[in-house]
């Protein structure tokens, strides 16, 4: 079996790429948390800012991470949804609409890949910072 070696000028673009597309993911949640956008991104549209194909970003986020475009973009819903818990007051009814989920699905989707709901997280942060739970309709 013959090896090939890839040439580390295409190496370097697959790493451009990556980090580009992550760069597009936190545009974009930055825009929906501040009100800048309205429509949670798919990750052809991010392939579309990149002026790639998005079965190219798929492959070239494979290889260069190990894993598939949406790992990356769920966990960094992940880690602003749970920056707005932990910093905010608002209802997780209010970050899932911010993040243009709706309420049921956002919890799904944060246990699926927090581990517990967001009510959860937030009252695990307060209480290790000693802060009162919030009484949260």
């Amino acid at each position: 079996m013959s090896t090939a070696i890839t040439p580390p000028k295409i190496l370097a673009r697959q790493h451009e790429i990556y980090t580009q597309f992550l760069r597009e993911i936190d545009r974009h949640l930055a825009d929906l948390v501040a009100g800048r956008a309205t429509e949670m991104f798919e990750i052809r549209d991010l392939a579309g800012l990149l002026c790639i194909h998005p079965t190219h970003l798929s492959n070239t986020v494979k290889l260069v991470a190990g894993h598939s475009p949406c790992h990356d973009f769920q966990f960094r819903i992940l880690a602003v949804a749970q920056q707005l818990l932990r910093e905010t007051d608002q209802p997780v009814a209010a970050i899932a609409a911010t993040l243009t989920y709706d309420p049921a699905n956002f919890t799904k989707f944060f246990k699926r890949f927090g581990g517990c709901t967001p009510r959860q997280y937030r009252e695990q942060v307060r209480a290790a910072h000693g802060l009162p739970a919030t009484a949260e309709a």
